[in-house]
């Protein structure tokens, strides 16, 4: 049991509780006693999608092909009781599981999850439904518990991560994944607001300096009012950005003068800015940065060129060659899709720990 819950975590998504694990008589025909439990997980998958990586996961864990009629003792047996509000009705798939209501073993754990759920299709929380159930079998919870595998992720000397990367590189996905994951509290760039954004992909010699200045203004103001006003109850912070970034644009789309008074500025405000504890740059190749740009499909900046995106990532290897190496992690996700795949989503994680 306790390696399908990391098959589970492995293949599907992150793990939000585990129920304590019941013993229980076996149902439908004679054979030994069965173990039992409920974990609630946050998946991108799909429910079918889901359905295939079960199926792959209980032939890993050695469960054989049923030979017989009925019910029978198996290794393993990984079910989809309920999957968001949803309602499927498939030839190899019923969402909600049908048996919910005569199976006190999946009540009792299930109600543990979430006591007050009410399962599409019933007009009765799990509670109540517990309560009403035909099946008088004698269920006994026991003392082991199953570990969820989050814990293996040590992020406890970490309370600021800080995410960058060229445009289109990703760098808000991986954010809401780690802060999901990782109960922290996420700051993410304003850059929808910035009404100089569109005007200078349009005109860059004309809007650079108000656009950088806008820029430079509003990173200042919103990490340090994020980070110095920490979240009791979030353990730590990650941000989509770094406040050093203006000063690599700005190096990029200003003229030697404007450039020369925006550092002075950006000098005095980067003094008073918490520091990262650790600072990621993902690395992406230009054609698939140009790629994923196309795919997000924000007007604006259908006339970003590959050679401005080469001179950005030139800025930040300059910036990172001058920094303490220890706290700075280089991931290259050019052949990775961390959003879709899981197993790459957790390999940037373990790059991050190591």
């Amino acid at each position: 049991m306790q390696a399908a819950v990391h098959e589970l975590f492995e293949r599907l998504g992150t793990i939000l509780k585990i129920s304590a694990v019941y013993e229980t008589p076996a149902i439908g025909f004679e054979g030994g006693d069965f173990l039992n439990c409920v974990i609630q997980l946050s998946s991108t998958l799909s429910a079918s999608q889901v359905l295939a990586e079960i199926l792959r996961i209980e032939k890993k864990l050695g469960r054989q092909k049923k030979e017989v009629e009925g019910y029978a003792s198996r290794i393993i047996d990984i079910d989809i009781l309920v999957y968001n509000d949803e309602v499927i009705d498939a030839p190899n798939l019923q969402v909600p599981h049908p048996e919910i209501v005569n199976r006190k073993f999946v009540l009792q754990p299930l109600a543990e999850i979430d006591n007050d759920l009410v399962i599409p299709g019933q007009k009765m929380n799990l509670q109540e439904l517990l309560e009403e159930t035909r099946d008088a079998s004698v269920i006994t919870k026991q003392s082991k518990w199953l570990r969820n595998p989050i814990k293996d992720f040590d992020f406890n000397a970490i309370n600021y991560i800080a995410i960058e990367g060229n445009i289109g590189a990703g760098k808000t996905s991986l954010a809401h994944l780690l802060a999901a994951d990782f109960n922290a509290k996420l700051i993410l760039e304003r850059f929808k607001d910035n009404p100089f954004l569109p005007k200078f992909y349009e005109d860059q010699a004309r809007y650079a300096f108000p656009l950088e200045m806008s820029f430079l203004a509003d990173r200042y103001q919103q990490l340090l009012e994020d980070i110095k006003q920490f979240d009791l109850f979030k353990e730590r912070v990650i941000a989509d950005y770094d406040a050093y970034k203006s000063l690599i644009f700005a190096n990029i789309t200003l003229q030697d003068e404007e450039f020369n008074l925006y550092k002075k500025l950006f000098s005095l405000m980067h003094k008073e800015l918490p520091k990262p504890d650790v600072y990621i740059y993902l690395y992406q190749n230009t054609e698939r940065l140009l790629e994923n740009i196309k795919k997000r499909g924000r007007d604006y900046e259908k006339s970003i060129k590959a050679e401005y995106l080469t001179k950005i990532n030139e800025g930040y290897l300059e910036f990172i060659k001058n920094q303490h190496t220890d706290h700075v992690k280089i991931i290259d996700i050019s052949e990775m899709d961390f959003v879709k795949n899981r197993a790459d989503y957790l390999s940037i994680v373990r790059q991050i720990l190591a």
